[in-house]
């Protein structure tokens, strides 16, 4: 073949590459059209609504008594119309999206904060009384970050390396509430504040709410150890009533078993004494003793018993036969039916996320990188010697080991997008954590951290402070 030609089918494929390249692009710019056209129609919806509910004067509908606003708001509520006010706003290590954990066991070392607004609440440390009792809570808060209100049905999660799932069996931001919810361990409590741990959230996200974690209600497991504790319970309050009636059972087949003694031939010596056990080969070695037949006897107890109204039982069974009467007559306690969760209790997930398509990661740094981790300084050292007071510091890491902790947990977990693993893999990748940025690279299998430097931004310096 002619170098020309050669050369032809070179331009030839490196056109058809472009091709290929631009024909991606404008799918992807339909997609952000209709995206673009879906919010559009929404915030359009949204106006429309609002517009119904002023009347032709400019007077809110729903609101005709100023003066009592509350009136109104189980009808809102029951409409449907929410409005929600954050009660505050979190102060993270994760100053942007690139690198910050996905989920929150991720990047064990995270540590945020969470200060209660005093517009929610006059004495927002009364509303946190109590909570230190909890290690850990749910976090309820907003995704404020997406960049843009759409939202799709399917969506790619980064752990199946670009398949299509439904977005409602996904942890994705991109929902149509864009509501996050994550559980975060709680490390102290400081008048208003809450000082967390395993976080998964960046700086300046809207919280909405905060519960306490509890295992024996929110984990399946805890709830089957819970529930046979309280059927182990109850069965010993329903055994305490059946030893009761075995025990008054016992009572009465003793009396019964003394009345059967009795019935026997009761020997008659001639000294006046009597032996109910005493066998027929016995007697006959003692003084001839006078027997008396079986009905004689019956006779005499029924006109005895007849005479003195009484029960010929011990009157120690007698008095366990009142109170064990006097129970039973009582109604029964009621019972509370537990649900039982037996093996229906047990968790399933998807096997995307027990055995994901995506491994995790050998973390790597170079001297060059450890040697920049130590110079950091942890949170809450003084500077005792003059050569720290140039050195970086950590505002929420406690130390460099701890840190290095954190960038392994996030690098291990691969946080970039589908985009840049398959398109982007000779391309540095860069992150922020705490007050310090990262630069790495990808290879085969492992993360390798080339160099880590203070950040030297505005937002930094104002976190400094």
């Amino acid at each position: 073949m002619c170098p020309l030609c050669e050369s032809c089918g070179e331009n030839i494929r490196k056109i058809n590459q472009q091709v290929s390249v631009m024909r991606k692009e404008i799918r992807n710019v339909r997609q952000a059209l209709d995206g673009a056209v879906r919010a559009h129609r929404k915030h359009l919806m949204s106006v429309q609504t609002a517009v119904a509910k002023i009347d032709s004067s400019g007077h809110d509908k729903t609101d005709c008594t100023p003066s009592s606003p509350s009136s109104s708001a189980p009808d809102a509520l029951e409409q449907g119309m929410i409005r929600t006010v954050p009660i505050g706003y979190i102060t993270s290590c994760f100053s942007a999206k690139n690198g910050t954990p996905r989920q929150p066991t991720i990047c064990g070392a995270s540590r945020a904060q969470l200060r209660i607004q005093q517009s929610v609440f006059n004495n927002p440390q009364h509303a946190l009384a109590g909570l230190q009792q909890y290690s850990h809570v749910w976090i309820i808060f907003l995704f404020h970050k997406n960049g843009h209100l759409s939202y799709k049905a399917k969506v790619k999660p980064p752990r199946l390396n670009g398949q299509r799932v439904g977005v409602y069996s996904t942890r994705s931001p991109h929902r149509p509430n864009s509501l996050g919810l994550t559980l975060a361990k709680l490390e102290k409590i400081q008048g208003d504040t809450l000082h967390l741990s395993d976080i998964d959230m960046i700086a300046g996200t809207p919280v909405l709410d905060v519960k306490p974690y509890i295992p024996e209600y929110d984990s399946p497991n805890s709830r089957t150890v819970f529930d046979s504790q309280q059927s182990q319970s109850d069965t010993d309050l329903t055994a305490a009533p059946e030893n009761k009636q075995t025990s008054d059972f016992n009572c009465d087949a003793e009396s019964k078993r003394d009345d059967d003694d009795e019935d026997e031939d009761v020997i008659f010596h001639p000294g006046g004494k009597s032996d109910t056990d005493v066998s027929l080969t016995a007697s006959l070695t003692e003084a001839a003793p006078v027997f008396l037949p079986k009905e004689t006897l019956s006779l005499l107890k029924e006109v005895e018993s007849f005479v003195n109204k009484e029960d010929s039982s011990p009157p120690e069974c007698e008095s366990k036969r009142r109170v064990s009467g006097r129970v039973n007559n009582e109604a029964p306690e009621p019972i509370t039916d537990w649900p039982c969760y037996g093996a229906d209790s047990s968790t399933t997930i998807a096997d995307w996320i027990r055995e994901p398509p995506v491994s995790s990661l050998d973390v790597r740094f170079t001297p060059h990188a450890q040697k920049q981790l130590e110079e950091f300084l942890p949170v809450g050292r003084e500077t005792a010697e003059p050569s720290d007071c140039g050195r970086p510091r950590f505002k929420f890491l406690r130390s460099p080991e701890e840190a290095a902790a954190a960038i392994r947990g996030v690098l291990s977990a691969d946080p970039r997008s589908v985009y840049r693993r398959t398109r982007c893999r000779d391309r540095l990748f860069f992150f922020t954590l705490d007050t310090a940025h990262v630069t790495c690279w990808f290879g085969e299998g492992f993360s390798e951290v080339l160099q880590v430097r203070p950040v030297r931004s505005q937002q930094t310096k104002e976190l400094l402070q």
